[in-house]
């Protein structure tokens, strides 16, 4: 149905409402009223009234219908929220529903808006932040799922196999890799249904035709649908497996052949820019630090940094993270006193330059250890250091704030950004954190 007139008219389960073209085009077009400016939509108005019917509910329609004029969201007291939500959803509304409710990300306006304990016993290993503000956590074999509303899904349980990494392919979809089962020829890596936890397919390792098993590490996403992670397998499989990520095929495996185990790497990251992938063993699953990349389109390692040979220092600098950064040809990584250090990725010499001036906070380490993680989002620095997360800024990247939650649960384990919130881990008693950047004040 092709919109004809500014003026348009919804009967929504019995309710008239009236608005014009002009508000509807605020939904966008990947929504349902933007659909309505498509001469192949098939909802057509009542012949007799005009009127648009829509069999759903009359009062959630108010509050989107007010969010689509004004840009705020006010839900009425007595309106559940995710009756509210689950109509977002239906319209196609639920990103401008988010919007309204908290801003655009920024790591120094960021504010604690909740704490969530976990429902299985043991500490967390990992969280992963969804693509529409939600996220999941892994810890043992199990992955707990929460919707961006924070109600968790079904688990996803891989029978006794241990998660190694996990990420959202999408918001319908999460990758997870685990160990090998030996003998089953089952390959170390599946692609679930977020909500229901069901497998869709796994990604096998073929070597000469034979399906091979294999332990999947690290992940990583490239925008062109190709899944990379970590394998470590019994004969010659050692490396990084390549699969596209909507087939599930296995297209591309770089062999170990540079002295160390790619197959034992603790960080992937793919840089879309030089269309190379950063591969990081790192202290303490190795003594001596690696970090290389390697570009597929030549099938070679380009650059590689190894600590080893280099002078200790009374702070032991190893390596617990890493992260290219592109816009400015570097690699940041960090030791465990949240040294922050910087490798030029024009120079050959493969020196680090460190800097200690996110050290402020002087006082006894704790006691469990839980080695500091790094994030780079939206142009800002993130690292993780004890309970706290530092936010660096601006081309010599300043401390400029620091987030800290009150939370029982212990030193941060690990963090991570997406769908404009934070994510933070907790080691003990599986407590996470999400962080929010409030909405814009409405002038």
């Amino acid at each position: 149905m092709g919109i004809q007139k500014d003026r348009v008219r919804f009967n929504v389960g019995g309710k008239i409402f009236e608005t014009t073209a002009t508000t509807l085009a605020n939904a966008g077009r990947n929504s349902m009223f933007g659909a309505m400016f498509d001469e192949s939509w098939s909802l057509q108005p009542d012949d007799k009234t005009g009127d648009c019917f829509i069999d759903r509910d009359p009062s959630c329609f108010a509050v989107l219908l007010d969010l689509l004029r004004t840009g705020e969201i006010i839900i009425p007291p007595n309106m559940p929220e995710k009756l509210l939500y689950r109509e977002a959803l239906y319209y196609g509304l639920i990103d401008h529903v988010r919007a309204a409710k908290w801003g655009q990300f920024d790591g120094n306006r960021l504010r604690l808006v909740g704490s969530v304990v976990g429902r299985a016993p043991g500490d967390g290993t990992a969280i992963r932040a969804g693509p529409d503000g939600g996220c999941c956590v892994a810890h043992g074999s199990m992955v707990h799922v929460y919707n961006w509303m924070l109600e968790e899904y079904p688990p996803i349980n891989l029978d006794y196999q241990r998660v190694n990494d996990a990420g959202w392919v999408n918001s319908e979809s999460i990758v997870m890799s685990a160990c090998e089962r030996l003998g089953t020829g089952d390959g170390g890596m599946g692609l679930f249904n977020s909500s229901t936890g069901d497998l869709k397919y796994k990604f096998h390792v073929s070597h000469y035709n034979q399906i091979k098993s294999y332990t999947a590490g690290a992940l990583s996403f490239s925008s062109d649908y190709k899944i990379f992670a970590s394998c470590k397998g019994r004969s010659n499989e050692y490396g990084i497996g390549v699969w596209d990520q909507v087939t599930g095929k296995q297209i591309d495996f770089f062999y170990e052949s540079f002295g160390w185990s790619l197959g034992d790497a603790d960080k992937l990251q793919w840089l879309q820019g030089s269309n190379c992938l950063l591969v990081a063993t790192l202290f303490p699953r190795k003594d001596n630090c690696y970090i290389s990349l390697i570009d597929f389109r030549e099938k070679k390692m380009v650059w590689s940094w190894s600590d080893i040979g280099a002078p200790t220092t009374v702070d032991e600098k190893r390596v617990k993270d890493a992260i290219a950064m592109e816009d400015s040809r570097s690699i940041c990584v960090v030791n465990e006193y949240e040294d922050l250090g910087f490798m030029d990725l024009r120079s050959t010499n493969g020196s680090v330059r460190w800097s200690s001036r996110s050290r402020l906070m002087k006082g006894k380490m704790s006691e469990e250890p839980c080695y500091p993680k790094l994030a780079l989002h939206g142009g800002q620095l993130f690292s993780s250091m004890n309970d706290n997360i530092s936010v660096f800024c601006g081309p010599d990247w300043v401390l400029t704030s620091r987030l800290r939650s009150n939370s029982y649960g212990g030193s941060i384990c690990d963090f991570s950004i997406g769908g404009d919130r934070l994510f933070a881990l907790h080691s003990e008693e599986n407590v996470f954190d999400i962080w929010e950047t409030p909405p814009p004040a409405i002038m």
